[in-house]
């Protein structure tokens, strides 16, 4: 079976986000007394689970960056490569550098959310309705979330149920666009930078 670069990037970051939501799972569930409402995400990276998150969130953007290359071969979108590159970058400086670096981690950590909002807010362009709605919402979402949990309003989730309103909608948004991009081919869509 031939596979063109659509869905060869469909399976990079489909792949990646995946891998990436179970490996968080399984760390919580390796981390005693982990609490996904009171602990940041972050802090299964420094914990007894940390290679099985750091590896997973490292793979998560050693992937994605992978298929941002096919995705730019695919559509030629200049401005959302750039974007989907730079999430991709921060998960993996997530990954590298754990809560025990300070500010770098954070700073990473940022990138990695922020971006990802923005790049699911612009793949509307790169998508049919109703999906292409439900990027935006999930993107918007994120970027709602960074906002709260930046302000500390966790909305009675605690700091790291609040967090998880950042990254699940991110994780959830790359699951359906990396779907979205296995189930087309090449020549079904193009998109104009």
């Amino acid at each position: 079976m031939k596979y063109d670069n659509k869905r060869i990037a469909g399976l990079l970051v489909f792949v990646g986000s995946v891998q990436c939501v179970l490996g968080i799972i399984i760390a919580e569930a390796l981390y005693p007394s982990y609490s996904t409402s009171e602990n940041w995400i972050s802090d299964l990276g420094i914990g007894p689970s940390a290679l099985i998150f750091n590896s997973s969130v490292f793979l998560l953007g050693v992937l994605g960056i992978t298929g941002t290359y096919f995705i730019q071969r695919a559509f030629n979108f200049r401005l959302f490569s750039i974007l989907l590159a730079i999430t991709n970058v921060g998960a993996i400086g997530v990954g590298l550098f754990t809560e025990d670096f300070g500010i770098v981690h954070t700073i990473f950590a940022l990138i990695l959310f922020l971006f990802t909002g923005l790049t699911a807010i612009l793949s509307y362009k790169l998508q049919k309705p109703p999906f292409s709605y439900l990027s935006v919402l999930l993107g918007a979402l994120a970027l709602l979330a960074i906002v709260l949990v930046a302000s500390g309003t966790y909305l009675g989730l605690g700091k790291g149920g609040m967090e998880r309103m950042i990254a699940y909608p991110a994780l959830l948004w790359v699951i359906g666009f990396g779907a979205h991009l296995i189930g087309s081919s090449d020549t079904s869509e193009v998109a104009k930078s």
